[in-house]
């Protein structure tokens, strides 16, 4: 969908919204080749396992918390629930790899480009607009859980 084809009050609101600045973090370093390392996968589809914990869709600023999906979660399986109506949502309906590509990391394991896959991965609601919950107390769990599954990569798939 193009900006122009949003609703006005959308484009509005785009328009008005208070952009945040963000210094850049520096960057990590890989300390081993990427065939050795493992690999997790982290959305912002706002994707649910069955019988997760939905997202709350009316938390004023956004739900800031995540999900985690095991990585032998059928992708057929897994409930779309992003708040935010921006942008089409057929083709990851149609398949879920679109936004979160799990079958596809592991075809790439499975042929020598990663190591291994994480055993679990992560789904973040996005259109977070009051940020600061995250930044303070789950994005630093999400972080520690995937330090204690001996993650090296995290693949982002932001929608």
């Amino acid at each position: 969908m193009r900006a122009d084809e949003l609703p006005l009050w959308e484009r509005t609101l785009i328009a008005s919204y208070h952009w945040r600045r963000v210094s850049p973090v520096p960057a990590a370093t890989l300390r081993k080749p990427l065939p050795e390392c493992r690999v997790a996968l982290v959305t912002t589809a706002g994707l649910v396992p069955p019988g997760a914990r939905p997202f709350d869709l009316g938390r004023l600023g956004g739900d800031p918390t995540f999900r985690v999906i095991p990585a032998d979660t059928a992708l057929s399986e897994l409930d779309l629930q992003h708040r935010s109506q921006a942008f089409d949502r057929s083709a990851v309906a149609a398949d879920a790899n679109v936004a979160f590509p799990l079958d596809r990391l592991k075809t790439i394991a499975n042929g020598g480009g990663v190591g291994t896959v994480a055993p679990r991965h992560l789904s973040f609601m996005g259109s977070i607009t009051a940020p600061a919950r995250l930044r303070k107390e789950h994005a630093p769990a999400a972080a520690d859980l995937l330090a204690s599954d001996a993650v090296d990569v995290v693949l982002l798939a932001p929608v």
